[in-house]
């Protein structure tokens, strides 16, 4: 059968200059038109789905240990989202001429600057990466006991195994031939993922009301289950219950988000300007996150905005450190004076630690946002399964015909025959 769209492991040359005058923009996985947001790409992360090496690395804003995952969809930098937007959407230095070597264009094109734990295209988000995910996430929970102690917070962890019970049936269910047991047990694994759904739900908002340090924690965990429970119904090509169920989550996943980007940018979101993190954020990094809560924002807005709250910040300074929220610096984290007292916001000590932990905060809230934006684009691919004909199974297996995997490839390039009116519901 003869599928309508292109497999590429090239960056075709029209693309590259879309994005390069801003006729397309990057939005998590797909590439579309800026104008009228259709579709002309999907990227689809291409190395070997063989679990990876993930390491921790600690992360002083919240106290806990900041997931970093290895491989082509999230090779770590400190320069956030803004910057893979700035590579793939401006290329300004990078690209050069269009008909360059494959080399050069996949160095440009690499997502090398957003963290993220799920990869680009929902057909590589395989149930053992999945599990991998989750297990990663449990064991930064388990880490954050000691912290979250002295706060008088507990958090219960019993529940992930009854995920990973979902994980289990679930690749069970799709090794089994015979297609009633196929089926069985894998409404059995979605069953177990619409309880996790409830839990998880019911955690994360706890933690929003807490301003606690693990809230993104539990907003991952989330998104993973969603996106276990729809990879079944993709499995079983319940195309259209797999679409609604990435629906109600993208919706509520990014009320919780908006939620917890709210508490992050703090009472004065100037402090992200002050001048010590010149060379770390920017008005244009900080219009960047405004961007994603409306997109009608700009510099100029942004700006002007953040204007009154500047003069706030220096009048009202001592106020805006005693609102600092548990998610980003506890008063319990910071060691006593010599003298015995309880650091406040006034010793100097606390002031410290939280103008430490901005720029890092910055980053996970960059990091919370590209993550959402790859789950909203998961959407787009289960309504271009449904309007190209295909199946699920034919659209994992799509692959260059002709070309060979050139060394260093890390992303395939899915182009449809004309560009799509492809929307997902947030």
């Amino acid at each position: 059968m003869t599928l309508p769209v292109t497999v590429t492991f090239m960056l075709a040359d029209w693309i590259a200059k879309g994005l390069k005058d801003g006729t397309f923009e990057r939005v998590g996985g797909v590439i579309r038109e800026v104008a009228n947001k259709k579709i002309v790409t999907w990227l689809r992360d291409n190395r070997s789905l063989a679990p990876q090496a993930m390491s921790f690395a600690t992360n002083p804003v919240t106290g806990v240990l900041n997931l970093i995952v290895s491989g082509a969809n999230t090779a770590i930098s400190t320069k956030g989202f803004a910057d893979v937007n700035r590579r793939l959407g401006g290329i300004e230095q990078d690209l050069g001429v269009i008909g360059q070597s494959l080399q050069v264009t996949q160095g440009i094109l690499q997502i090398t600057s957003a963290a993220s734990v799920l990869n680009l295209g929902v057909s590589v988000m395989v149930f053992a990466v999945i599990s991998q995910r989750i297990n990663e996430i449990e064991n930064q929970l388990k880490q954050a006991a000691e912290l979250l102690n002295k706060i008088n917070r507990k958090i219960d962890l019993s529940f992930y195994a009854n995920f990973h019970a979902g994980i289990e049936l679930a690749l069970n269910a799709f090794t089994m031939t015979r297609v009633e047991n196929r089926r069985s047990s894998a409404l059995q694994a979605i069953n177990r993922f619409l309880e996790a759904e409830h839990i998880y739900k019911e955690y994360t908002v706890n933690e929003l009301s807490q301003k606690s340090p693990i809230i993104d924690k539990y907003i991952l965990t989330l998104s993973l289950v969603y996106i276990a429970e729809a990879r079944c119904h993709l499995e079983l090509e319940e195309h259209e219950t797999a679409l609604r169920r990435f629906q109600e989550g993208a919706k509520f996943i990014r009320l919780l988000l908006q939620k917890y980007i709210e508490v992050m940018l703090t009472s004065n979101p100037a402090a992200y300007l002050h001048p010590q993190f010149k060379g770390q954020i920017d008005l244009h990094k900080l219009t960047q996150i405004y961007q994603w809560i409306d997109p009608n924002f700009n510099e100029n807005t942004v700006f002007e905005i953040q204007r009154e709250n500047m003069f706030k910040l220096t009048q009202s300074h001592d106020e805006w450190l005693s609102s600092l929220p548990s998610a980003i610096v506890d008063r319990s984290e910071i060691q006593w004076g010599i003298f015995g007292g309880n650091p406040t916001p006034f010793t100097g000590r606390f002031e410290k630690e939280a103008y430490k932990r901005l720029p890092q905060v910055f980053e996970v809230m960059e990091s919370m946002i590209e993550t959402n934006r790859r789950f909203e684009s998961y959407q787009t691919e289960v309504q271009a399964i449904s309007q190209l004909g295909i199946s699920f199974h034919d659209w994992l297996k799509l692959t260059p015909s002709t070309e060979i995997k050139p060394d260093g490839a890390e992303l395939m390039y899915i182009i449809p025959s004309k560009p799509l009116e492809l929307q997902p519901s947030i």
